[in-house]
C-alpha cells in the first residue's frame, strides 16, 4: 500500500533531511515483537521515538510508510492513540517551518505571514490575521477560515478582519488570510493556496488551541466561489461551510461530497452577475433533492434573497453554521475525487486512495460507502460528465448529467475503528457487489502510524484496514 502524501509531500516541496533512524537492537525496542512489549499494554519509549522520527521524515517529504509487526490490545486502543498522537504532536513542533503565530485576541490584530512554494506560485506570501474571540472552550475554540472577495487586496482583507470582529460566533478562532497575489492567481482553490489550507489544518490541530470537529469555510464573492469549491474537496475536515454572494457550477464542488457537513449559500435573487443567482438556485436544487433521497445527511440553508443584488446581509452564516459539530465517523460517506487545480486529494474520511480508477481528467474515481452495522458496502465508479447547458455570454458550463461505469481498476485502503465497526466482531466489505473480506480485522500500531500521517487529524487515527485491489474483483 503506497502512503497517501501530505500536501507538502504531493509536489516534493522539501527536501528530505538526514535523520537519525532508532534502529538499534536493544532490550528497549518493540522490533520482532507483535505485542507493545511492556507490562502496561502501551507502546514503548523506543517505538515512540521510531514513529516520531518517522513522522518527521514524513513532514520533510517521505512517502515511505511506517511497517511494524506491532499488535494493539483493544482496551489500550486509546492510550496509544494518544501516544501517537503525541509523537505526531512532537514532529511537528520540532519541524523547520513556519508556524501559526500565537493565538491573541482577534481585536489585537496581530499578523503572521506564510511565504508559499515558489514551485506552486511564484512570488507568494500569504499575510494573515490569527485571532481568538471570547474564552477558550475545553475542547477548544471553533476555527473559522474567512476569504475575501475579488477588490483590492488590501482593502478586502482589512474587510475581512473588521467582519471576522463583528460576526456572532464567539468564542471562536479566526484566520483571515490575504491572498498573495492577482490576476490569474486571485483564486482561493489553487495548489498554493491548498497547500496553505492543509498547513492551517495541520497546525491547528497540533496547537491544542481548536477543536478538530467545529473547523468552518467561508467566504464573500470571490471567497465564496472558493469556500464552495473547497468545502466539497475538504468536506471531511468540516462542520460547516458558508459561501456568501457566489454561486459554483457543481462540476466545481460536487454537492454530493458534502454529505456530512452543514452547507450554507446565501446569494442575491437579483445578482445576476456570472449567473450567481442561477448557479445558487442549481445548488439549492441539487441538495434538496440529495437530502430527499438521503435524510439527515445533507443539512442546508440555501437562499436567493430577494431583492438583493451582489451585496447581502453577511450577519446570518457564522451563527448558523457554529450550530453544527463535524461527525469524523460517518456511515454514510459520498467522494467524488475531483481535480482541483490539477491536483486531487488521497483521502477521504476513512478512504485513502492508494491508485485511483482514473487515468486522465476525462473521468472521476468516485466512491460510495454505506456501513449498516458490520457489513461495509463500497460502490466504486468512474464518472463522466456531460455538460447540457452553457452560457451564450461567457462560456460558463452550467449544467450537468453524469453517468457512471464501475471501477475496474485502483487500489484503496478502508481504514477502521470502533466508532465504524465493532473491531472485536467479524466484518465484512462488499465491494462493487463482491465480497472482498470476511474475518476481525487485526488491530496493529502500523495502521495507527499511518493514518495519522494522511489525515493528521486527532480523531482520524484508525487501528485497522482493509486493502482492495479493484481489479482483481
Amino acid at each position: 500500500m503506497k502512503q497517501a502524501k501530505l500536501f507538502g509531500r504531493f509536489f516534493g516541496l522539501l527536501t528530505l533531511t538526514a535523520l537519525c533512524a532508532s534502529c538499534s537492537d536493544d532490550s528497549g525496542s518493540d522490533k520482532g515483537s507483535t505485542t507493545p512489549g511492556t507490562e502496561t499494554g502501551l507502546i514503548s519509549e523506543q517505538t515512540q521515538k521510531e514513529i516520531k522520527d518517522h513522522f518527521t521524515t514524513v513532514l520533510a517529504g517521505s512517502e515511505d510508510e511506517f511497517s511494524s509487526p506491532i499488535t494493539i490490545e483493544s482496551e489500550k486502543l486509546e492510550a496509544n492513540s494518544n501516544l501517537v498522537w503525541a509523537a505526531w504532536k512532537g514532529a511537528n513542533d520540532g519541524f523547520d517551518e513556519d508556524k501559526l503565530i500565537e493565538l491573541q485576541p482577534l481585536s489585537e490584530k496581530h499578523t503572521g505571514r506564510w511565504p508559499l512554494p515558489a514551485s506552486l506560485e511564484p512570488n507568494a506570501t500569504m499575510p494573515y490575521y490569527w485571532g481568538s474571540k471570547g474564552n477558550k472552550p475545553t475542547a477548544g475554540y471553533p476555527l473559522f477560515l474567512y476569504l475575501h472577495g475579488s477588490g483590492d487586496k488590501t482593502s478586502e482583507w482589512a474587510t475581512g478582519l473588521s467582519l471576522g470582529l463583528t460576526f456572532d460566533d464567539a468564542p471562536s478562532a479566526y484566520f483571515i488570510p490575504q491572498i498573495p497575489n492577482t490576476g490569474n492567481y486571485y483564486r482561493w482553490w489553487q495548489k498554493a493556496k491548498q497547500y496553505a489550507w492543509e498547513r492551517l489544518l495541520r497546525q491547528a490541530f497540533v496547537s491544542g488551541d481548536i477543536n478538530p470537529d467545529r473547523v468552518y469555510f467561508f467566504g464573500i464573492s470571490e471567497g465564496g466561489y472558493g469556500s464552495q469549491r473547497l468545502a466539497s474537496f475538504y468536506a471531511d475536515y468540516l462542520a460547516g461551510a458558508g459561501p456568501m454572494a457566489g454561486g459554483e457550477p457543481l462540476k466545481n464542488a460536487p454537492a454530493e461530497n458534502c454529505a456530512n457537513t452543514a452547507f450554507s449559500l446565501r446569494t442575491g435573487a437579483n445578482d445576476d452577475g456570472f449567473y450567481r443567482n442561477t448557479l445558487t438556485g442549481y445548488t439549492q436544487e441539487a441538495f434538496e433533492e440529495l437530502e430527499n433521497a438521503h435524510p439527515g445527511y445533507y443539512t442546508h440553508f440555501i437562499e436567493l434573497i430577494p431583492g438583493m443584488g451582489h451585496g447581502i446581509d453577511y450577519t446570518p452564516t457564522t451563527p448558523w453554521l457554529k450550530q453544527y459539530t463535524r461527525n469524523p465517523y460517518p456511515h454514510y460517506v459520498y467522494w467524488e475525487n475531483f481535480e482541483m487545480d490539477n491536483q486531487y486529494r488521497t483521502g477521504f474520511y476513512n478512504i485513502h486512495v492508494d491508485e485511483r480508477s482514473n487515468t486522465d481528467f476525462s473521468t472521476r474515481s468516485c466512491y460510495e460507502m454505506t456501513i449498516s452495522g458490520n457489513n461495509i458496502t463500497l460502490k466504486v465508479d468512474e464518472v463522466r460528465y456531460t455538460t447540457t447547458e452553457t452560457d451564450p455570454a461567457w462560456g460558463i458550463e452550467m449544467r450537468f448529467e453524469k453517468s457512471k461505469t464501475p471501477a475496474t481498476r485502483g487500489k484503496l485502503t478502508i481504514y477502521l475503528c470502533n466508532e465504524l465497526v465493532d473491531l472485536s466482531k467479524s466484518v465484512k466489505l462488499t465491494v462493487n457487489g463482491k465480497q472482498v473480506f470476511s474475518g476481525v480485522p487485526e488491530i496493529r500500531l502500523e495502521h495507527m502510524v499511518n493514518s495519522c500521517a494522511q489525515f493528521f487529524d486527532p480523531r482520524r487515527i484508525y487501528p485497522a484496514a482493509i486493502e482492495v485491489d479493484l481489479s482483481k474483483l
